[in-house]
């Protein structure tokens, strides 16, 4: 599978994959309906990108006007891939990387309000669902208009709630599921 970054400054540029199966790529045609979806929202946006991988999404939002993405993930030959595409497509300059467990990072207090926290979890493991659990616990992750999207495989899905984040909006794409959420607005009158 070849990826590619489809708009903006780094149009067609092609990203390494991370050597091995520990991680799951987005496809195109998901992260082209994603970026559809967002718009032109991203211009000037600041993204977390949790579970980074290759660093596809987060390349992409750079690419197309975003002003800043942090790029969390575990793996250390995946933090190497993303360092490579960040290098091959000229991107680094807007972009932090972190080699932290996504938990723990969402346990602490956020160095800034994020736009958009994008959440693509390894398969399987129910990891989506304490992540979501964690930032619903953590709620100053979900500022005002923070849009949380979770990309999942559709039989990993099941009706959840929280406290104070709320889904809004869920597209499949195949054997991909994006869950869309944003902060639960209360009464308090």
């Amino acid at each position: 599978m070849s990826l590619r970054v489809i708009a903006g400054s780094a149009k067609g540029k092609r990203l390494k994959p991370v050597p091995g199966d520990s991680t799951r790529p987005i496809m195109d045609r998901v992260k082209e309906a994603l970026f559809s979806i967002l718009g032109p929202h991203i211009v000037g946006s600041q993204l977390l990108d949790l579970y980074a991988g290759t660093g596809s999404v987060g390349i992409e939002a750079l690419s197309r006007g975003a002003k800043f993405a942090l790029f969390n993930e575990l793996d250390r030959k995946a933090l190497q891939t993303i360092r490579a595409n960040l290098k091959t497509t000229s991107l680094e300059e807007n972009a932090q990387v972190l080699g932290m467990d996504a938990l723990s990072l969402i346990k602490k207090s956020p160095e800034r309000d994020y736009d958009y926290i994008y959440i693509a979890p390894p398969q399987y493991k129910g990891l989506w669902l304490e992540t979501l659990k964690q930032l619903d616990a953590n709620p100053a992750w979900v500022a005002g208009d923070t849009v949380v999207i979770v990309q999942i495989d559709p039989s990993e899905d099941e009706a959840v709630f929280f406290d104070n984040i709320q889904e809004y909006d869920r597209r499949v794409y195949g054997k991909t599921l994006l869950i869309f959420y944003e902060r639960l607005i209360t009464n308090s009158n």
